[in-house]
């Protein structure tokens, strides 16, 4: 979640730049953007997923995945308790986000009051309690003692799809009073047994679009820091256009960075250094936004195998942009060449390297505007590509 820049190079640089530019002061805001930069790219994210067992921890740590439940590499999902002791998921283009899938609260090996000790609760950002019917004494005593931690926790009633369905052959069906005949049940259970003012999300795993999905995750944006909210964001499927846009809005904020960085970079007088980290960030981030929108290898190749779709027939709604592999120095210098505007600041640029100040000057501001003009149009078209995947992946 955007490229790195080597610290040691640039200040191993600096040292031999004989200008008039204060080289400290310039050295330092270097180093402050690029740490800003590292923090998005290494922010962890634990997230806790638990409740009674058989309510669908393990299948949910899947979806959050993009994965199916019988991939390599998914939860273990079962009719009967198959998580035994808490075990990490690491996300599969982002391993710095961890789904836990935790142990069944309330089972004989683990009562409610010793349950966040055995499961090490510190390490979580937050917990989601699951119950595929009713809540129960077990589910609030657990919030409770989150709460005690200072910890967010959210009520998640699963299977909803499951539910609805049997209801379906009822004369009479009405499928938004059965959704608030659902939610009122799992209000009552919760304040009968002490939760005072419960709120509920209505989900399923097999389409995370349907119910209280979307009004869940917009929740946990608001409830997370800006960091772990941008990795959040990051690393949800695309099964929506609006989660779309909050990937775009996301990718826009970090273009703002990536291209401060080039911009400090650019004001140091050595000839050739801005075009090369600048085409370095270039490279990086543009596989970053392929990741993020799910045009990789793997993420097709797991798109292919929930939806039933060849991913020769997936990659072919890219049209304007590449999988991320395909993304290489020699793409992003066709890109620029492409670029009239972008072409021609770049050459102005190599040329004043070498005239004092006026290089500087025209250096700094030329990779700024390059780089955010060059991420900002790659970034539109990676998006109407994955609106394209999304559409070509749900075609029957």
């Amino acid at each position: 979640m955007g490229s790195a820049i080597s610290k040691t190079v640039v200040r191993g640089e600096l040292e031999n730049v004989k200008s008039d530019l204060d080289k400290k002061a310039l050295s330092d805001m270097i180093e402050q953007s690029s740490n800003k930069l590292n923090l998005l790219k290494n922010t962890t994210l634990d997230i806790a997923i638990t409740g009674r067992s058989g309510a669908g921890k393990s299948s949910l740590v899947n979806a959050l995945r993009g994965m199916a439940d019988d991939e390599t590499d998914a939860a273990e999902t079962g009719p009967v308790q198959t998580t035994m002791e808490a075990k990490g998921y690491p996300h599969p283009m982002f391993p710095k986000v961890t789904m836990w899938d935790l142990p069944g609260v309330g089972t004989p090996e683990f009562k409610a009051k010793e349950y966040l000790q055995k499961v090490n609760f510190k390490k979580y950002d937050f917990f989601m309690i699951l119950a595929s019917e009713r809540f129960t004494e077990n589910d609030v005593q657990l919030a409770q003692e989150i709460h005690k931690m200072k910890k967010k926790f959210y009520y998640l009633r699963t299977k909803v799809d499951v539910s609805l369905d049997s209801e379906r052959k009822k004369r009479n069906f009405n499928e938004e009073k059965t959704l608030e005949l659902i939610r009122k049940d799992c209000c009552d259970c919760l304040t009968k047994v002490g939760e005072p003012n419960p709120r509920i999300f209505l989900i399923s795993r097999s389409d995370l679009n349907m119910y209280d999905f979307p009004h869940l995750q917009e929740t946990l944006e608001n409830d997370l820091d800006d960091l772990k909210r941008y990795a959040l964001i990051a690393t949800m499927p695309n099964f929506s256009k609006e989660i779309l846009e909050k990937k775009k809005a996301a990718m826009e904020a970090l273009i703002w960075s990536l291209s401060t960085v080039s911009c400090f970079i650019g004001a140091i007088p050595i000839p050739g250094l801005s075009f090369a980290c600048d085409l370095g960030i270039l490279v990086g981030t543009m596989k970053d936004f392929c990741n993020v929108f799910g045009l990789d290898d793997e993420s097709l190749k797991r798109l292919a195998g929930r939806t039933g779709k060849p991913v020769p027939v997936l990659r072919s709604a890219i049209k304007k942009s590449r999988v991320s592999n395909e993304i290489t120095r020699e793409f992003v210098l066709s890109l620029l060449q492409k670029s009239t505007a972008c072409a021609a600041m770049t050459a102005a640029e190599l040329v004043l390297d070498f005239v004092p100040v006026v290089g500087s000057v025209f250096g700094g501001v030329g990779s700024f505007v390059t780089t955010s003009f060059m991420l900002k149009s790659f970034l539109n078209d990676v998006v109407e590509d994955a609106e394209n995947v999304m559409a070509k992946a749900a075609e029957y």
